[in-house]
């Protein structure tokens, strides 16, 4: 063999990896900075967040079974972020706490979301005019088109997937799949520009007044109390409207309808969509406000905004997500931006197929065109918004029927995506919560933990070392070798993959790290043994160090291996700390493994070749060599007197 391939390769392994540990995307500060890797919420404590669950609709605590299956998603969105270990638990009958390493929340943000998708054709849509009704112009002013929808040039967030042709015939349609219909444009994308009113802010809407009724004391207000808090006359206004008011035309018609603005998100949740749409004054802000859950009915037409500051009033839900199969991030390299791909079930796709056909098969009635202005479609076929609990994340003007897999695209970047991916994969809450303030946590060990976990560590491989070097002498040195080289390829792994997958290191993990060392201590023994025995049988030193190997390696891989498979299958079935050791192991396993082939191998190689080696002292060989070297002297011997 040619010891010095393996090696070179072992190199490149080492360089590529501490390359990757300070120059991967995440690696911030200095150099001591990079090579810290993410600690676990026992050893430097973290970030907390209560998340309670409305009640019932008869007032009741949701029933200890949805609690259970909500506590197991939250889990599992928590762990698609990597292996974090956190802690997820039921607190009393209506919180759920969450737990995760480190200071910033911005992991747990998503975690409580409901994640309800409901794919809705746009019926009707406006920009947010609500800043603009609140400050109209002087009655004697003339007519300003300040508040007039305007399109925009930020192009859309869209949904787009595999088509089959189309019975209507389109001077636009390119290609396609399937037979029998006239192939549309396969993309439901809307290039076309769109609107881009920002949102107004809380200060410019309209405040609440001294004098203004407030909401009587129940704990959800009914339309009756909203009607009594706005007054008669701006109901009735408000009532009468069959769509937003065009203010271009008369700026003043928003007027009577102004204490509509400082109604609260859940006031104006008691409104019908209609009239949440008609009404100038309510601002998509306030629209966000509404408590979660308040569009989730399917068969209930529904008023959203998107992210632009977009009102949409919204058909009801056709398809849901419990209709879609799988979601996953992907990088479109023809588009250049991250997107969701979504997998419906076989009969969810037929939903979205009618649904899209319905879409870009629009009829005289549908009305949807309407939207074309602020969505910045032609017209020429209705748009379906695709709605995530109460915020419209989608809207194209669909230009094909969509029977293949489909794709949300947006401004997301990895993480978003990702992000997004996860709420739809594993599902929406049976109940709904409301997240509390992120509150910083102590470690539960804290770093004195920490450094006795090292300590321990250490101490092992001390042990393991001194073991050799007594009893192996010049093969200890192997052993020390390669426990270090092992060390630092494992630390290497460990940073990277904290930054790269959310690998948390925990006490556990560190016990993982410990009990790989006696894995890897059980490698050498086996070769070791092996050479003695090749010895033993009449080899000499250079010639038994190969077969040797031969022999040993097919026991080595299957110990190492059976490892791992203890690991994974520890991994699969076990939560919380537990996993992290699995994880630990595991991980320290393959790399012992890496470094028997890549190094030990190599190496003994090397030494077989050296007079050290040959030597009974220096090479660890000493009880062997002299019993061999007598054995083949008395032959010698008598062959001589014969003679």
């Amino acid at each position: 063999m040619h010891p010095g391939r393996q090696l070179a390769v072992l190199g490149l392994v080492f360089v590529v990896l501490y390359l990757l540990v300070f120059f991967a995307a995440g690696a911030e500060g200095s150099a001591r900075d990079r090579l810290h890797p993410k600690l676990g919420l026992d050893l430097i404590g973290g970030t907390q967040v209560t998340y309670q669950a409305s009640l019932l609709t008869n007032g009741q605590v949701p029933p200890r079974q949805n609690m259970e299956q909500a506590r197991d998603i939250m889990e599992s969105r928590v762990n698609a972020l990597g292996v974090s270990e956190a802690e997820v638990v039921i607190e009393g009958d209506r919180n759920i706490v969450v737990s995760v390493a480190g200071k910033e929340a911005d992991e747990l943000k998503n975690i409580g979301q409901a994640a309800q998708m409901r794919f809705r054709k746009v019926l009707k849509a406006t920009v947010d005019v609500a800043a603009a009704a609140a400050n109209p112009p002087a009655a004697s002013a003339a007519p300003s088109g300040s508040a007039k929808p305007s399109a925009g040039t930020t192009k859309a967030p869209n949904i787009s997937g595999t088509s089959k042709p189309s019975t209507a015939p389109s001077t636009a349609a390119s290609g396609g799949q399937g037979g029998g219909e006239q192939a549309p444009n396969p993309s439901a994308s809307a290039p076309a520009p769109t609107a881009t009113a920002a949102a107004p802010s809380a200060s410019a809407l309209p405040t609440p007044s001294a004098s203004a009724a407030p909401v009587p004391g129940t704990a959800i207000p009914t339309r009756a109390d909203v009607e009594k808090k706005v007054g008669p006359e701006a109901w009735a206004a408000a009532s009468k409207l069959t769509d937003v008011p065009d203010l271009s035309q008369n700026p003043q018609a928003a007027v009577p309808l102004a204490k509509f603005g400082t109604l609260t998100g859940l006031e104006v949740n008691a409104l019908t969509p209609e009239m949440q749409y008609n009404v100038p004054t309510i601002s998509c802000k306030q629209l966000q406000d509404r408590p979660n859950g308040a569009i989730d009915d399917e068969h209930a037409k529904a008023t959203a905004c998107d992210k632009s500051g977009r009102k949409m009033y919204m058909d009801v839900a056709k398809v849901i997500g419990t209709d879609i199969a799988s979601a996953s991030p992907q990088y479109d390299q023809q588009q250049g931006q991250w997107v969701v791909s979504l997998d419906f079930k076989t009969d969810g796709q037929k939903k979205w197929a009618d649904l899209t056909r319905e879409a870009y098969n629009k009829t005289a009635n549908d009305g949807c065109e309407n939207a074309a202005g602020a969505l910045g479609g032609d017209g020429q076929h209705c748009h379906v918004a695709v709605v995530l609990d109460k915020t419209v994340i989608s809207a194209p003007e669909i230009q094909g029927v969509l029977t293949g897999q489909s794709q949300i695209t947006g401004n997301f970047d990895a993480k978003s995506a990702r992000q997004l991916a996860d709420q739809i994969q594993y599902g929406a809450l049976p109940v709904t919560f409301t997240a509390g303030q992120a509150m910083t946590v102590s470690p539960t060990l804290g770093t004195a933990q920490l450094k006795a976990g090292l300590l321990a560590a250490a101490i092992g491989m001390a042990l393991v070392a001194i073991y050799a070097f007594f009893y192996y002498r010049l093969l200890g040195t192997v052993i020390f070798l390669s426990l270090i080289l092992s060390g630092v390829l494992t630390y290497g792994a460990l940073v990277f993959l904290g930054r790269a997958t959310g690998f948390t290191l925990t006490l556990a993990g560190i016990a993982g790290f410990i009990v790989s060392l006696g894995v890897a201590a059980d490698s050498f023994v086996i070769y070791f043994e092996r050479l003695k025995d090749e010895i033993h049988e009449g080899r000499s030193p250079r010639s038994a160090v190969p077969r040797a190997w031969v022999r040993a390696r097919r026991t080595i891989i299957s110990a190492n291996t059976i490892t791992i498979m203890a690991a994974v299958v520890l991994y699969i079935v076990s939560i919380g700390a537990v996993k992290g050791f699995a994880a630990a192991l595991g991980l320290a396993t393959i790399i012992d493994l890496m470094v028997v082939f890549l190094f030990r191998h190599p190496i003994m190689t090397m030494f077989a070749n050296t007079k050290a080696f040959l030597s009974p002292r220096v090479s660890g060989l000493g009880k062997v060599l002299p019993a061999r070297t007598k054995s083949d002297e008395a032959p010698r011997t008598s062959r001589a007197k014969e003679a």
